[in-house]
């Protein structure tokens, strides 16, 4: 896969306090260039949700009601996150949750396509008994001593769906082909099924 044929792709996590919906707790931004994550332009945030954090979510990621009293709303970060995102591609696992919650805290966001490395997986790796981000994880033998935080939180994730991405990427030859794959249908930037041919 030539990477530099690649247009922007950031790979978003996000955790949530576990209400339905959800309010986020956190976001993670990681673009990846050349080829790897490029952490020195990654953004991170946590912010206080409107709803307390249940203790189902804070036993997951570890984000109590006490570690974000003093994190900011969701408006005083939601610029910053848009600006950041753009009209970017995402990549996220299981993406179709990432973007919809993203979404609905960013009503005028759109970005340019999603990416779902679980999709992708399911294509590269056929026949696998699971395709959780940590079987994939075990499977591709990634190296994350350089992830940052721990599982669960938004910028470990982000960082593992990176390397991830990357790694499946060298299964395609293409950026096309890795679209096809990769892109759930109904979501931006999936590409248009083939007309039928008519008579007429």
């Amino acid at each position: 896969m030539n990477f530099s044929s690649w247009p922007s792709v950031l790979v978003v996590d996000v955790e949530g306090n576990g209400t339905t919906p959800p309010d986020l707790v956190e976001v993670a931004a990681l673009p990846v260039r050349d080829g790897r994550p490029d952490t020195s332009t990654a953004g991170a945030w946590l912010t206080k949700p409107r709803r307390p954090v249940t203790p189902f979510a804070a036993r997951v990621h570890g984000l109590t009601n006490q570690r974000l009293e003093s994190a900011p709303g969701w408006e005083e970060i939601a610029d910053q996150v848009h600006s950041l995102l753009g009209v970017s591609w995402i990549c996220a696992h299981n993406a179709h949750v990432d973007y919809r919650v993203l979404k609905a805290h960013l009503p005028r966001w759109q970005p340019a396509g999603v990416l779902d490395t679980l999709r992708l997986a399911k294509a590269t790796y056929p026949g696998l008994s699971k395709y959780s981000l940590d079987a994939l994880i075990e499977h591709v033998r990634l190296d994350l001593r350089a992830a940052p935080a721990q599982r669960h939180r938004a910028t470990f994730d982000a960082y593992a769906t990176a390397q991830l991405l990357i790694a499946m990427a060298d299964h395609y030859d293409t950026w096309d082909q890795l679209v096809a794959a990769a892109v759930p249908p109904g979501l931006p930037g999936a590409p248009e099924p083939e007309e039928e041919p008519t008579l007429w």
